[in-house]
């Protein structure tokens, strides 16, 4: 747990002003990570101003090039991600723009657009993982149902259909044969296939998440499952972990730095023969499951580390 009780507003005045930080939200509100966040970088002194990539515009009138809410043309001091929001393609790459421009100007992006493209794109986090050498499930992405159907074809085993960009487990299907296979407008024409690592005889369902920042676990909980998918969101309950095995921290770690992240939920999962692989990586990381199951503040610990990254001094001890 973090104490910032010693952290006096004349330590974190930088350059003879407070910090002034963008807050990037979902579109709508109501986000109580977003809340949370807010309310942990503002104890330090920082001032918030909360937004929607949504609401930002490139603007040649600015000195700056870009017109973000709260700042009139300038430039905060550091931003962090807390969502891009969904959008089409066009509007996707503004906003991932919006967040390059920013980092191209010198400004500190929690995560940054690069980790966050990774990120949500489940073939290239793959590729990432098992250059750097971690297990990873067998995986084959393609384009086609026909490439889909043969490579079924070929395996004979199992498998899980993906949406290439999906979370939450929405849109996930287990695939015990090719004829199985989603119609290729629910994934984009593009399917992202994994082998099936449970055993048929499980019937417990459970995968570890552990949340990560700058370099250090923060904390890590189990998911179980009613069914094989194992997301909280899709009624999966969390579960503390008391102590998080070391060969977990050491794969968690290496997977947020092989996609370059400062903070991420990273999942890992058993194959049948009880080898652990990392399954999945998110740059935007819910926690409200988490918290419920552990003593550390999450929120507390992301505003320490973000703050302590952009050079925000005695914004915590």
């Amino acid at each position: 747990m973090h104490d910032c009780s010693n952290a006096s507003a004349a330590q974190i005045v930088r350059n003879g002003k407070h910090p002034q930080i963008v807050l990037f939200v979902e579109e709508g509100g109501g986000d109580w990570h977003a809340r949370k966040l807010k309310r942990a970088m503002e104890a330090r002194g920082v001032e918030v101003s909360t937004t929607t990539l949504v609401q930002c515009a490139f603007d040649t009138r600015c000195a700056s090039g870009l017109d973000i809410p709260g700042f009139d043309g300038r430039l905060p001091d550091g931003a962090f991600v807390r969502s891009v929001s969904t959008g089409s393609l066009e509007q996707i790459t503004k906003r991932l723009g919006i967040l390059h421009a920013l980092r191209e100007s010198g400004v500190r992006v929690w995560n940054d657009a690069r980790v966050i493209e990774r990120c949500v794109d489940k073939s290239t986090a793959t590729f990432l993982f098992q250059k750097a050498g971690l297990p990873v499930p067998p995986t084959r992405v393609v384009e086609g149902i026909e490439a889909a159907r043969a490579y079924a074809a070929d395996v004979k085993t199992s498998l899980v259909s993906k949406p290439l960009f999906g979370s939450q487990g929405n849109g996930i299907r287990r695939v015990d044969s090719a004829d199985e296979l989603p119609p290729a407008e629910a994934v984009g024409n593009v399917y992202y296939l994994q082998r099936y690592l449970r055993h048929p005889d499980d019937t417990r369902f459970e995968d570890c998440r552990v949340f990560v920042s700058k370099g250090r676990i923060l904390s890590a909980m189990m998911r179980v499952g009613t069914s094989w998918i194992t997301n909280v969101h899709q009624g999966a309950a969390p579960e503390a972990v008391a102590e998080i095995e070391p060969e977990k921290a050491r794969l968690a770690l290496a997977a947020a730095e092989a996609i370059g992240a400062d903070y991420a939920g990273v999942d890992l999962i058993r194959d049948e023969t009880g080898q652990l692989m990392v399954l999945e990586i998110n740059s935007n990381p819910a926690w409200k499951g988490l918290q419920s199951v552990t003593a550390e503040d999450i929120a507390t610990a992301l505003a320490h580390d973000f703050l302590d990254a952009i050079g925000v001094v005695g914004a915590c001890p």
